[in-house]
């Protein structure tokens, strides 16, 4: 086995352990404990990049003929296998469009017709602050795709971003519990560092994170107040107490590190950080570690970082990350051969069609011999370009599942 395909399958075995299907059957017995009254049905909905997996997992284990409506993006709403029962909804996603007000106007409408006897089972995954949105009061859709731009590209971590995009929705922030008469069970797949359910899709059947105050001041922070529409600041300076909300049953069934370790079980070691803070930053730290590296080892990450937008190219994080390594390992003539793969467990990455980049010591040059100065695509957020001519971009398809983003540094 060559260097490349020693990374892709640790990566690989990384994705494969994020099976959502799997998580959601071990789960259902708890689930289905507390069952619907009489004259009470199940209701499944579905929200984020694993919801069609779990969705037919759980209807696997329930009665014939309950209802599930599934939310997803449209790349796996395009490889869909449709069902009897199922009500499927692309949403957008990094940016919410249009596709998300509707699944969001479909989640209100399912919850607000059930009844005190109904029992809900929420299946939720990440992607789904983006994939279902329902303004809050006074709030447009153009609203809150232009906070989503602007969190996006301020370096805003997830559970900033959450936060602020709770308290701007009827659906995050446990808006699934205050819409319902029925109680709701949650089964959650996480896809943030530390498995915070508050923060996991905006935490639907959790209690949210902070305030509106608290919003407000984090966006004073993040240095966004200024640019945020001017509905949007009124509403998060308006004063008042939350409601208090049911109690949801929440269960976390997948998550991140049990993805690291299944990494290691393939021949690697975890690495001595996660993948989090801005890739700026994190990238020298990656290259550092090639110094302390055996030949043949493999050191494994996982986490989710950020990107400072500074200019209008295309890429994603993990490319980015991935970009910057093999330029801060080629400026600091690192000497052997060597691979690093950075890639989102979902198979895609930032607004394009790839889910990461696999670099060794001549990505770079190999751009360059293509038209591409890597650098300068840098300064620009060009990464996808730039991985595109090295022939370093790494493509996955959608995978069905989502536990956030992993990464393998392979020293030959």
């Amino acid at each position: 086995m060559d260097i490349d395909e020693r990374a892709r399958k640790i990566f690989d075995a990384g994705v494969a352990a994020a099976d959502p299907a799997a998580g959601v059957a071990d789960a259902m017995g708890w689930a289905a404990a507390d069952g619907p009254k009489r004259g009470g049905r199940w209701q499944v909905i579905a929200l984020g990049k694993a919801a069609l997996a779990m969705s037919a997992a759980a209807l696997d284990a329930l009665p014939e003929g309950t209802q599930a409506l599934v939310v997803t993006n449209p790349e796996n709403a395009e490889a869909a296998k449709m069902r009897a029962g199922l009500r499927l909804i692309a949403g957008d996603h990094p940016v919410p469009g249009a596709g998300s007000a509707e699944a969001g106007r479909a989640i209100l409408e399912t919850l607000r017709g059930l009844s005190p006897q109904d029992r809900v089972l929420a299946l939720i995954s990440g992607g789904g602050s983006a994939l279902a949105v329902a303004p809050a009061g006074g709030l447009s859709l153009s609203d809150k795709a232009e906070v989503s731009r602007l969190l996006l590209g301020c370096g805003a971590d997830i559970t900033q971003m959450n936060l602020i995009r709770q308290q701007l929705s009827e659906l995050k922030g446990g808006g699934w519990l205050a819409a319902s008469a029925a109680p709701v069970t949650g089964l959650i797949l996480s896809d943030v560092p530390g498995d915070d359910l508050r923060v996991i899709a905006s935490g639907p059947t959790v209690a949210p994170i902070g305030t509106r105050a608290e919003a407000a001041e984090l966006c004073r922070e993040l240095g966004i107040w200024e640019a945020l529409p001017e509905a949007v600041r009124a509403h998060l300076e308006q004063s008042g107490d939350a409601p208090a909300l049911p109690e949801g049953r929440n269960r976390l069934i997948g998550a991140n590190g049990i993805s690291v370790a299944a990494m290691v079980a393939e021949g690697a070691q975890e690495g001595p950080f996660a993948l989090e803070g801005d890739v700026a930053a994190l990238a020298p730290r990656v290259v550092a570690l090639l110094d302390t590296m055996a030949p043949g080892q493999a050191l494994v990450f996982g986490g989710e970082t950020t990107v400072t937008l500074r200019g209008d190219g295309l890429g994603g994080r993990n490319q980015e990350l991935a970009l910057r390594v093999a330029c801060e390992a080629e400026a600091a003539s690192v000497p052997g051969d060597w691979r690093f793969l950075s890639g989102g467990t979902d198979g895609r990455d930032g607004p394009t069609d790839a889910a990461g980049g696999l670099v060794g010591p001549g990505s770079c040059q190999a751009a360059r011999d293509a038209g591409i100065d890597p650098k300068a695509a840098l300064s620009r957020n060009d990464s996808y370009h730039a991985l595109k001519a090295a022939g370093a971009l790494l493509v996955t398809g959608a995978t069905g599942t989502n536990v956030a983003d992993l990464a393998v540094l392979v020293k030959g």
